[in-house]
């Protein structure tokens, strides 16, 4: 650097020196002789100028060296973390651990499939449970409108009967006699019966139907109950034993509407009538 500081001081320097060579004045002088015919005295000689004396050229200003500037110290790049160590047996549990949940995952989508397979049967089940209500309920009905389209016609062929003048009789609708009353018992005391001796049943059972049991009852004429005993099962042998045990507890019947007690009568009871 201080080098070059020298070679551009002596550049300045020698332009300084050409410049100040080239404005000294260039005083050149020439002489020649004239002749004439007639004799001329010559003038005195003019008297030259003394040539000015160069100016002094002030030195140069030195040179002030221009100090570069610092370049600017790049900044450090900041060291890039290290790659972390592969551990292959954290790798492998990680693994194991993922492959785990996958599992899990799998097993509890299969649970939610299953529950919702069966609450989709269960459903199904439910509705075809209904149907076959409402199926065996519209035959029930279509049985009670068949029994009450029979008491309809019952009636209608009783009061047939009381128009015809036959209302007295109590015999059956085929029945060839001409008296009005039979020797049996009348038609309602086998009701009267019945319900003299259902209030001593005790039956809690939830029997399936409506089953009948049938009965055999012997009395003495003042009405006492001398026996009983079960002619036809109704196929529940609680409700069979029950009855039995509630004609024992009744001892004794009323008597018909003559005044009389048949000897032997033979009645029907059910648990749901």
């Amino acid at each position: 650097m201080s080098f070059a500081l020298f070679m551009h001081f002596l550049l300045l320097a020698a332009l300084t020196w050409g410049v100040q060579w080239k404005t000294q004045p260039n005083t050149l002088s020439a002489s020649a002789e004239l002749w004439s015919a007639v004799p001329v005295e010559t003038a005195p000689a003019a008297n030259e100028p003394e040539p000015t004396p160069p100016q002094p050229v002030p030195p140069p200003e030195p040179v002030k060296a221009v100090e570069p500037k610092p370049e600017p110290k790049p900044e450090p790049k900041p060291t890039p973390p290290a790659p972390p160590k592969v551990d292959a047996a954290a790798e492998r549990e990680a693994a194991d651990i993922a492959l785990k949940k996958e599992k899990e995952k799998k097993l509890q989508e299969k649970k939610e499939a299953a529950l919702e397979k069966k609450k989709k049967l269960e459903k199904e089940k439910l509705e075809k449970d209904k149907l076959n209500k409402e199926k065996l309920k519209e035959k029930e009905d279509a049985k009670k409108a068949a029994a009450e389209e029979k008491r309809t016609e019952a009636l209608r062929n009783e009061n047939l009967k009381r128009m015809q003048g036959l209302a007295g009789a109590s015999g059956e609708e085929n029945s060839k006699g001409t008296a009005l009353k039979a020797s049996g018992p009348s038609a309602s005391y086998a009701g009267r019966i019945r319900a003299r001796i259902k209030p001593n049943i005790t039956f809690t059972e939830d029997v399936a139907g409506n089953p009948k049991a049938e009965v055999e009852v012997r009395t003495s004429p003042d009405g006492t109950i001398i026996s009983r005993k079960l002619m036809s099962s109704s196929g529940n042998k609680a409700w069979d034993e029950a009855v039995l045990k509630a004609i024992d507890k009744t001892a004794t019947i009323p008597r018909d509407e003559d005044g009389r007690v048949p000897p032997v009568l033979e009645i029907s009871f059910r648990p749901k009538d």
